[in-house]
């Protein structure tokens, strides 16, 4: 019974995503799908956040799955777009778990130091080889579906809906795993970890568990982004600013839902897009004071608003 209901929630939660894509224009099914594709690696900064984590770094694995769906389309010839989501999320989780070896060691300022460390030696790498168009990067293959291959709009909408199945299952997975054992050591290894070893659990281990977790999000966003953006650099993959940028998000949307990353990153790139087009000289400016007062007003995130309202009701 409850996994029908499961089910049934996942199939809703899409119905009504791949509703909405169909009723969007090209423009905005765009920027709706770069907000998701953000969204789940904010999503993995979620995970860790919960556990007193602070990741600048996941740009490591964000590049890590947006240049492995290059790389397989311009040397392997692959254009599968569920063959290349899964090899993305997979070499960016087994990067996590290698790095992880490291990072699960550390807390606090060391760990998100070490992990903008791992991601800059990325970018370095990236910008130094030729192969991988320096600086310049390169243009991304074009996907296609169980070997159909759409063109134009359709391709859009038809990345738009893959992503959105995406989104939910991760979101479904995230949400069962916060409820599990494991995630709900979360909050325990946050306040005091010594007591939760204490108790014969690993916190090591828990902890690279949950830095896995949050690379292969990530990697599945890259993986998205590149095929929505058709091309993958150094500067928009691997940079630290787009390290910052998810940490930004992360704060502008809140822990308290998994449903938050995705609306906090879709008001992110609203409020960039609109700013860059209406004041294209200031926009950063104006779109660090918007967010700003956001959340100077919502210290706890755009989802602490929600429970606000369910509050008063």
């Amino acid at each position: 019974m409850r996994a029908d209901r499961s089910l049934l929630r996942v199939l809703v939660a899409f119905a009504l995503l791949a509703a909405v894509g169909f009723a969007l224009p090209d423009w905005a099914a765009f920027l709706l799908t770069l907000a998701l594709a953000k969204g789940l690696v904010v999503l993995g900064l979620l995970v860790l956040w919960r556990t007193g984590l602070v990741s600048f770094g996941q740009a490591l694995f964000y590049g890590t799955g947006g240049y492995a769906v290059g790389m397989l389309g311009l040397y392997l010839g692959v254009s599968d777009i569920v063959l290349l989501t899964v090899v993305a999320t997979v070499l960016a989780a087994a990067v996590a778990a290698l790095v992880g070896l490291l990072l699960a060691r550390y807390r606090d300022i060391f760990f998100a130091m070490l992990s903008l460390a791992f991601s800059m030696i990325l970018y370095g790498i990236l910008v130094k080889t030729e192969a991988l168009g320096s600086t310049d990067g390169f243009n991304v293959i074009q996907p296609t579906f169980f070997g159909y291959a759409p063109e134009g709009a359709t391709m859009r909408l038809c990345i738009y809906l893959w992503t959105a199945l995406l989104v939910v299952l991760a979101a479904f997975g995230v949400q069962r795993y916060l409820t599990s054992t494991m995630g709900n050591l979360a909050a325990a290894i946050r306040d005091n970890e010594i007591r939760v070893e204490y108790l014969g659990v690993s916190v090591v281990r828990v902890v690279w568990v949950k830095v896995i977790i949050a690379g292969a999000l990530a990697g599945a966003g890259g993986a998205i982004t590149a095929f929505a953006v058709g091309h993958v650099d150094p500067d928009a993959m691997t940079y630290w600013t787009v390290s910052g940028e998810f940490v930004f998000v992360t704060i502008l949307s809140g822990t308290g839902n998994v449903i938050a990353p995705f609306v906090g990153a879709l008001l992110f790139e609203l409020i960039r897009s609109f700013a860059i087009q209406y004041s294209p000289y200031t926009w950063q400016m104006v779109l660090g004071t918007s967010l700003l007062l956001i959340i100077l007003f919502l210290p706890n995130g755009l989802w602490s608003l929600v429970t606000r309202l369910g509050k008063q009701e």
